[in-house]
């Protein structure tokens, strides 16, 4: 009986220094700092960016959380005394919303993806129906041996395609800014219904890029604001033999502004390495601008490359409505020079209609 005694006495005062032990820590408040390191660990950016929202220690400084007070305490007195000192103007703040510019380029930490994963660059679509005004029978250019001698017997009606993905290289190479990307766009026209000609594959072009993307958040007059610059290089071609060989290289600055649900690029570059067509910036121009409009489920999209000579360029037209999941109906209007590459000097108006999973 004495044994058993002192077995339960023993076993009360290890629980009890247990329970003593737990307490002690649990009196400790959590530091703001630790709060934020769990939530940077995060992957998924929406699990990361609620976790950040939930922090309540914590404000946004140029788009950088920074600690202000202590986030968790289990002692009433320190409770109390903390929440007798946050007056309604020194509340912290509400985590800012994040624009749709911000978290398709990951301008701050809360919305960073992490390095080498996989994100959609350019339009992402498939136009089964893509009807051409004027298909360019005899691609030319006024280089030696790049002009087609016999007609490519072209049907007005192919179908299109194209594939565009970015992945992040480098984090914070300015620092607490700028992102280092890698991107690849793949297009391709498809004489799908020629069946005299065997259907071919009329023209696919590769443009893989690198870039470096910075956040700006320089706020403009009439309620705009300047949100990013990228700085890149990018090459383009078909790799094809002659006549129908296309490529060039450009060095390019796209800078990126947003207001509300619009959204504006302008990216001006510079072509170098063009022997392939020595005049395509005659008929591209040294640059595009791109406005897209979001408007409840509808997004519009207006591309426009003005080229100085006999008024060349083209102007594109995109609408995406949505289906089911990321799946979206779109249409696309194009009218001027450059609807492809090898069509880079050749002037038609194409209308077609698919679906896209990111516009």
């Amino acid at each position: 009986m004495h044994t058993l005694q002192a077995l339960s006495i023993s076993a009360l005062c290890l629980f009890s220094t247990a329970v003593a032990v737990e307490q002690a820590e649990l009196a400790e408040p959590l530091d703001a700092q630790q709060a934020i390191d769990a939530c940077r660990v995060l992957e998924n950016p929406q699990d990361r960016l609620a976790c950040y929202d939930r922090i309540q220690g914590a404000s946004i400084t140029g788009g950088r959380y920074q600690r202000e007070i202590p986030l968790i305490t289990t002692d009433p007195t320190a409770a109390a005394v903390a929440a007798e000192s946050l007056e309604p103007e020194a509340q912290p703040e509400i985590p800012i919303e994040r624009s749709r510019m911000m978290r398709e380029w990951e301008l701050d930490n809360a919305t960073h993806g992490g390095l080498l994963r996989v994100r959609t660059h350019n339009a992402v679509y498939a136009l089964p129906a893509r009807y051409s005004s004027n298909p360019n029978d005899r691609p030319s250019t006024p280089a030696e041996g790049r002009t087609f001698d016999e007609s490519l017997n072209l049907d007005n009606i192919e179908a299109k395609f194209q594939l565009s993905l970015k992945t992040k290289l480098l984090d914070n190479l300015t620092g607490n800014n700028g992102d280092l990307w890698f991107g690849f766009t793949q297009q391709s026209s498809w004489q799908a219904y020629n069946t005299i000609e065997s259907s071919p594959f009329r023209e696919t072009s590769y443009a893989p890029e690198i870039f470096g993307s910075w956040r700006t958040g320089v706020d403009l007059p009439f309620g705009w604001r300047w949100q990013m610059v990228n700085l890149g290089f990018i090459h383009q071609s078909n790799g094809r033999s002659l006549p129908a060989s296309r490529s060039w290289n450009r060095i390019y600055a796209q800078f990126g502004f947003e207001r509300g649900d619009w959204e504006l690029f302008i990216r001006p570059w510079t072509a170098f390495d063009t022997e392939d067509q020595p005049d395509i910036q005659n008929f591209y121009g040294r640059g595009d601008i791109r406005l897209m409009w979001h408007r409840s489920k509808h997004d519009f999209g207006l591309m426009a490359r003005l080229a100085a000579d006999d008024n060349r360029g083209a102007i594109q037209f995109d609408w995406h409505y949505p289906l089911f999941g990321d799946l979206k109906a779109y249409l696309q209007v194009f009218h001027g020079y450059g609807e492809t590459l090898i069509d880079y000097n050749h002037r038609q108006t194409t209308f077609g209609i698919g679906v896209s999973l990111v516009q």
